[in-house]
């Protein structure tokens, strides 16, 4: 890829003023007064998180992984999911991957690779997620937040995968994060410990 130009890197908007219109403890709502790239008065909200999205695919001996599946307020629908959590913006989100890999599958991990990064939303919002890989595994017991409502299943990886391919699984974190496994292990680019786990998980 070619280097970026200036004109890519540029910031064509002119924000001329910003109010925080609705604030919690998870995230603010921004209000901005701008001018457009085309110098025209506009706005535009921006939703601003407390946390970093953060994922983790665990993967155990025999290519399995686990699925945690939860009735998602927003959506107002169930969801599939690998392991998630938000990590405090400042914090080491490793920290929180091995929290919520706990947290929500009882599952300890002796190896932790980040292998994606995400932007989401960034029409509206700037939350990011970091996403890692977890192996060399340790069963343990679960330790939800009183929050969650959580269903737990270990699948092999090609399962996880087909869910994805067949639109069951759309929590973009999760199908972002189950695809790109998929491309590094094609490309030989997993870690040696990892590969030969995630290709047995992966076989039809």
């Amino acid at each position: 890829m070619p280097p970026l130009t200036p004109d890519e890197t540029r910031n064509p908007w002119t924000v001329t003023s910003r109010e925080v219109r609705y604030e919690n403890p998870w995230l603010r709502l921004v209000h901005h007064e701008v001018l457009n790239p085309a110098g025209r008065p506009g706005i535009y909200g921006v939703v601003s998180f407390r946390n970093l999205a953060v994922g983790v695919i665990p993967v155990d001996a025999e290519g399995c992984t686990w699925l945690v599946g939860q009735y998602r307020f927003p959506l107002d629908r169930y969801s599939w999911e690998i392991p998630e959590g938000g990590a405090p913006v400042g914090t080491d989100p490793a920290d929180t991957a091995r929290r919520e890999l706990i947290e929500e599958t009882g599952l300890r991990a002796r190896n932790l690779k980040e292998f994606l990064r995400l932007d989401l939303s960034n029409s509206t919002t700037d939350e990011t997620a970091f996403c890692y890989l977890a192996w060399d595994l340790e069963r343990g017991e679960s330790e939800p937040e009183e929050t969650e409502q959580l269903k737990v299943r270990r699948v092999r990886l090609r399962e996880a995968l087909d869910l994805v391919l067949d639109g069951t699984i759309t929590d973009s974190i999760s199908v972002a994060g189950l695809l790109r496994l998929k491309v590094m292990a094609d490309d030989g680019a997993l870690p040696p410990g990892l590969a030969d786990a995630v290709a047995r998980g992966l076989a039809r």
